[in-house]
């Protein structure tokens, strides 16, 4: 199983997560490519941090919005979405070459992650994007989202994440982190939640619904203090469960 968690989200003089503890927990880290979080120096520190503990980096892509941190949907074009994701790509990758590293996957981030379950056309131009860019690249998401269908019709490798600290509808996608109970904070119900999606491939919907999920991955949040704590946990429950970690990239 693969642990993912999000670093690279400062940005200037403002310091955000738990990055040095998330690089020592994690097998893959989705680095903030500088629309949504992060700027060219923390890029930099993040992907030279990861080389240096043979952690798989991915592009964490996001909306323009460093206002909302990306968690606010822009309607936009597909060239404008195109051009972003592409810029974003770039710009990563450039940075991660210069200390011997590569961008091994892309995910998305905060309300584009949302957008591109559902909706085709921005699904298209982000999966457009990576292929201009790195054909073989591969993506990491939600089961059953039209970025992974389009991504693979395109060829590309394709892998299921799932979220232990999220809440689920019993349709299978994320309840919205604009309602109440979105995020779980017991970390006895996330730990054993990341148990059972690596045992079982199962998790329980908010409406007791049990969904058949079979992860490659699964997302540690390191944003907030409480999170690193939480990911050593999920860690620890995973290692005493006998499961093995290695990142899917």
């Amino acid at each position: 199983m693969d642990l993912n968690a999000d670093v690279g989200q400062s940005f200037g003089s403002w310091t955000a997560g738990g990055d040095p503890a998330m690089y020592q927990l994690a097998t893959s880290v989705n680095v903030a490519c500088g629309l949504h979080a992060g700027d060219p120096i923390t890029m930099l520190d993040s992907c030279r941090a990861a080389y240096e503990l043979d952690v798989t980096v991915g592009a964490h892509l996001g909306y323009r919005d460093l206002a909302g941190y990306g968690r606010r949907s822009l309607d936009m074009s597909f060239d404008e979405l195109f051009g972003d994701v592409l810029y974003q790509l770039g710009a990563l990758d450039g940075v991660a070459h210069a200390v011997g590293a590569s961008v091994d996957y892309v995910k998305a981030h905060g309300a584009l992650y949302d957008t591109t379950v559902r909706d085709a056309e921005q699904a298209s131009a982000v999966v457009a994007a990576i292929n201009a860019y790195d054909p073989g690249l591969p993506l990491l998401g939600l089961p059953g989202s039209e970025l992974l269908k389009q991504a693979k019709e395109a060829g590309h490798p394709v892998f299921v994440e799932a979220f232990a600290d999220r809440a689920y509808r019993a349709d299978g996608s994320l309840v919205p982190l604009s309602e109440d109970n979105a995020v779980l904070y017991d970390v006895d119900a996330v730990v054993e939640r990341a148990v059972r999606l690596a045992t079982r491939g199962e998790v329980a919907a908010a409406d007791g619904t049990v969904i058949a999920v079979r992860p490659d991955s699964l997302c540690i949040h390191g944003g907030t203090p409480e999170a690193v704590e939480m990911a050593v946990r999920i860690r620890a429950g995973l290692e005493a469960a006998g499961v093995g970690l290695e990142s899917f990239a």
